[in-house]
């Protein structure tokens, strides 16, 4: 596959940061919201100067270097000097629980870390570790004391020195990640420098960058979407990027928004979602004459087209660019966003693939419930597709293929077959090569009938319900039921619970479930009506790309 961009001498990523550090030296890279950013030639430099204390300190080529730490600039100079040299940089999401990074801690035979303030802690509890010393991220300054005094030698036990430069072949692994701490589902993912810069470079096809886009990332870094699109994309084309310090709340992202003015911007579901639902649908629902207007197709679409001008005002008034991925949108939400002309594109990939397999064009009519169509240099097919639907598993071939799961060799035969990656996701292509997701392969429930059920279509139905914050639908005793996680303030509001008791309260809250199971079951097939409703009052325990973790409720 051939990329149109030039001065690249191979796909590798220290390629990429002396192509860019070239062509965009004088250009502003990486900072935080409100501050100014490093320019690029500053990003090269900071990032040789790293590379010799790597070095200084025994780290060569082929050693795990953890990276644990929320988005700030001084990530991408942790990840691009482990990798300039060809060492393996090993990106741990920092919502982890404290024993599933001490697992990957182990089981990368990781040498050293670069750690924020805030997880330091993490670290010097971590025991029978291979780590010998630890660089404070926010700083860049190896640390010479720790407060648990057992780690303190670990720290003085240097390794020897490397004084040789190296750079990594195409070929070379760049990345370990880890799709989940814990043992019993911890999957280290390789991915190559040739998986990651060819899946960076698919993108042109997708969407214009230029040197002058401004990105707001509020994804984790160490998820791949984010690593990816909202980093290593930006490289390719010399924009900047801006990160915030704060949990992303509405309140939080308000501000942001109004500082950076970002033109980009990279988001799971969830949060296109809730600000429909929490700030536009209230005033299209609000009143009687509203509601009536908004039920009939040519006011919806007006009206619409007018919160979607706003909504670009909301982000700063910039925004041309809003990329969606890691988990399936609502269609009622997508159907605004088409509705309301706002920027939006749809991606579809895994951390296996680097992680871009599909999604579609900026700028060109959008299919509903579809993720577009292939990137530049992927093949998408479906594998024993349906007769009848032309449904089946989606497999790919792509450049951005992963080397295979870290010490896992039947793991990775088991999702490889013929050079296809089987992605063990559901769906079908259209005519037009469109991609359509129907749902993964493990969740699939399979009707009285022989019926294929998806419940992420059910839970997208559910979830429209304004009350409804999430949902989950699963098989209990043969029986399709559903878990439903309420909007409790609104609930409170409904139900005026500062004036009732609590026991008229919990029965109204019964009876609002019922009703709205019976108002669902309406609008789905008999094959996938539920029985009952529960209320899942704590909120469901998350994927980082805020995709509930199902295995969790199996009982």
């Amino acid at each position: 596959m051939n990329y149109p961009y030039e001065n690249l001498e191979n796909f590798t990523l220290p390629s990429l940061l002396e192509r860019s550090n070239n062509l965009y030296g004088d250009k502003p890279s990486f900072g935080k919201a409100g501050e100014s950013a490093m320019l690029y030639s500053d990003l090269y430099e900071k990032t040789m100067q790293m590379v010799k204390l790597l070095q200084e300190n025994g780290i060569k080529k082929g050693d795990k270097v953890v990276l644990l730490s929320e988005n700030m600039p001084n990530w991408s100079i942790a990840y691009f000097s482990v990798t300039y040299f060809g060492g393996v940089i090993v990106p741990v999401l920092p919502d982890f629980h404290p024993s599933d990074v001490h697992h990957i801690l182990r089981h990368s035979e990781a040498k050293a870390v670069f750690v924020s303030d805030r997880h330091l802690s993490t670290i010097e509890e971590c025991e029978e570790s291979e780590i010998k010393f630890v660089i404070k991220l926010d700083d860049l300054i190896l640390i010479e004391e720790l407060t648990n005094k057992s780690y303190i030698s670990k720290i003085k036990e240097k390794i020897s020195s490397s004084k040789e430069l190296t750079k990594p072949d195409e070929d070379d692994l760049a990345s370990l990640l880890y799709t989940s701490g814990t043992t019993g589902h911890s999957k280290g993912v390789m991915l190559s420098h040739k998986n990651l810069v060819t899946n960076a470079l698919s993108a042109y096809e997708k969407v214009t960058i230029t040197k002058d886009d401004v990105f707001l990332s509020i994804l984790p870094l160490a998820h791949t979407l984010e690593c990816t699109v909202g980093m290593t994309v930006p490289l390719v084309h010399g924009a900047s990027v801006y990160y915030i310090n704060k949990v992303p709340t509405p309140s939080v992202l308000l501000k942001a928004f109004g500082i950076v003015k970002p033109t980009m911007m990279i988001s799971v579901p969830l949060i296109i979602e809730k600000i429909y639902k929490n700030k536009v649908l209230p005033k299209f629902t609000g009143s009687f004459l509203m509601r009536t207007l908004y039920n009939i197709p040519f006011f919806r679409k007006k009206l619409n087209k007018i919160a979607g001008k706003k909504l670009i005002e909301t982000f700063g008034g910039r925004l041309k660019f809003f990329g969606i991925g890691g988990a399936g949108i609502s269609p009622f939400v997508e159907q605004f966003l088409i509705e309301a002309e706002f920027p939006y594109i749809i991606g579809y990939g895994l951390t296996e693939t680097a992680p871009l397999l599909a999604g579609s064009v900026l700028g060109k009519p959008a299919k509903l419930k579809s993720t577009g169509t292939a990137m530049a240099g992927v093949e998408l097919a479906i594998k024993e597709n349906d007769s009848k639907t032309g449904e089946g598993e989606i497999i790919a071939k792509s450049p951005s293929v992963m080397m295979g799961y870290f010490k896992d060799k039947e793991k990775t035969k088991e999702v490889m077959e013929d050079g296809w990656f089987l992605t063990g996701d559901l769906g079908y292509i259209d005519e037009d090569g469109f991609l359509f997701i129907s749902g993964r392969s493990k969740n699939v429930i399979i009707g009285s009938g022989g019926e294929n059920i998806y419940p992420e279509q059910i839970e997208s139905v559910i979830n429209q319900n304004e009350a409804v914050l999430d949902s989950l639908v699963m098989e209990k005793d043969s029986k399709l039921v559903a878990r439903i996680h309420l909007d409790y303030e609104l609930i409170d509001k409904k139900f005026e619970a500062d004036k009732n008791p609590d026991v008229k309260v919990r029965e109204e809250i019964a009876k609002f479930l019922e009703e709205m199971r019976q108002d669902i079951n309406s609008q789905i097939s008999s094959f996938c009506r539920m029985t009952k409703f529960i209320e899942q009052i704590e909120p469901f325990v998350k994927t980082p790309t805020k995709k509930i973790k199902r295995y969790l409720y199996n009982d």
